[in-house]
């Protein structure tokens, strides 16, 4: 299984990055690139343990629906996501919040099982592994911007 840490260091408390990633319309406009919108489930406001969401982002020439469900949920700490549904045979979102050097690091993990056997993993290498550390350090880099605006 693919696992891909991305951490991204915030000035800012951990309590408004954790709500910020959550907040599905901060989703949405910080997955501007990929024309993401939620199309069904929280479709607004922060999404909250056992509550889903699906989104529909166009990714490599496509558009793809993806629902995940909250599985863990401790505020300001942590959350989790894990695919429902979706074009991975299994999808893991895990997002951390510690307090350090007076803001937050934010850390990301995803871990993840592409359909195909081999072939998948093929893919996982080539393209995959880059499209989804592109996808979520820029999404981090929006979202960075945005709580250092908000503080707190």
């Amino acid at each position: 299984m693919p696992e891909i840490l991305i951490e991204t260091q915030i000035q800012a408390s951990a309590e408004i990055c954790f709500d910020l990633m959550r907040d599905i319309r901060i989703h949405t406009e910080t997955t501007a690139k990929t024309n993401e919108e939620a199309v069904d489930g929280v479709t607004e406001g922060m999404i909250g343990l056992g509550q889903t969401v699906t989104f529909e982002g166009t990714h490599f020439g496509m558009r793809q629906r993806l629902t995940v469900t909250v599985t863990e949920f401790e505020r300001p700490r942590l959350f989790v996501d894990e695919m429902t549904k979706g074009t991975f045979k299994s999808f893991k979102h895990v997002h951390e919040f510690e307090s350090r050097d007076g803001g937050t690091l934010m850390r990301d993990t995803l871990g993840w099982t592409s359909p195909f056997g081999i072939l998948g993993r093929i893919v996982d290498k080539l393209l995959l592994e880059r499209h989804l550390r592109n996808l979520v350090s820029g999404r981090n880099a929006r979202l960075k911007a945005l709580a250092e605006r908000t503080k707190g």
